[in-house]
């Protein structure tokens, strides 16, 4: 596998593994000082783990899925969908039963055949509207 390959199947690997709490599986992919920005930093396995579980508490089946991605050198780009039911609390709002779906975009730096960095943006103001926490917006 050549490194571009090797770099995307890494990014893949991180959502299956993280949305699934796979300890042991991101610290084979992730190098030691890890570190995602979203906007605030977490690191780690250990902070990974902790950011998805805040979602992970709130959408308890949540799933991600890769819809596109390409790479170049030590970056790669993924755009994703995240879905799951709001059966928990989720920021402050509490279960209303409703299926959510929402994008970001991840871009990921690899170094020495890791996962180094992580650069990520979510629609968090889509996601509140989709369970109640904020008004749908206006048509125009």
């Amino acid at each position: 596998m050549n490194d571009t390959a090797h770099n995307e199947a890494l990014a893949r690997e991180c959502y299956t593994k993280a949305s699934r709490g796979d300890r042991a599986g991101l610290e084979e992919i992730l190098s030691p000082d890890f570190v995602i920005h979203v906007p605030e930093d977490y690191r780690g396995v250990d902070g990974l783990l902790d950011m998805v579980g805040t979602i992970r508490s709130g959408l308890p089946d949540l799933t991600v899925t890769v819809d596109d991605q390409f790479a170049g050198g030590d970056y790669v780009a993924s755009r994703f969908t995240v879905r799951g039911t709001h059966d928990g609390d989720l920021f402050g709002v509490a279960p209303t039963g409703r299926e959510v779906a929402i994008t970001g975009i991840t871009l990921s730096r690899c170094e020495d055949g890791k996962l180094a960095e992580e650069w990520e943006l979510v629609d968090v103001a889509g996601l509140l509207q989709q369970i109640g926490a904020l008004p749908e917006p206006a048509q125009a």
